[in-house]
């Protein structure tokens, strides 16, 4: 899937260049960078759904994207619960 950046903000103007990392998801791999959410790394490579409801099995994603609900739960590094808008991504 093709990359969706912002590489010149219409406000903050270009933005620099970071160093890139792979994370896997789902048993794949993709792109990210440095110092980048779990969240935008995961829209940025066509990600919208990161859970079902434990309920209804409804697909969930991003909701409020600044750590306020709990919509982008995901599991990471074998720690249950983490919210992807909050959590940087790491190589691997």
């Amino acid at each position: 899937m093709s990359q969706s950046r912002i590489k010149n903000h219409p406000v903050l103007g270009p933005l620099a260049e970071r160093k890139k990392v792979t994370i896997q998801f789902d048993g794949k791999s993709y792109e990210a960078y440095e110092q980048q959410s779990i969240a935008a790394a995961l829209l940025a490579n066509g990600i919208r759904t990161l859970r079902v409801h434990e309920e209804s099995g409804n697909p969930r994603g991003i909701y409020c994207n600044i750590g306020h609900c709990f919509e982008c739960r995901v599991t990471v590094n074998g720690q249950e619960g983490q919210r992807a808008c909050l959590t940087p991504v790491c190589d691997g």
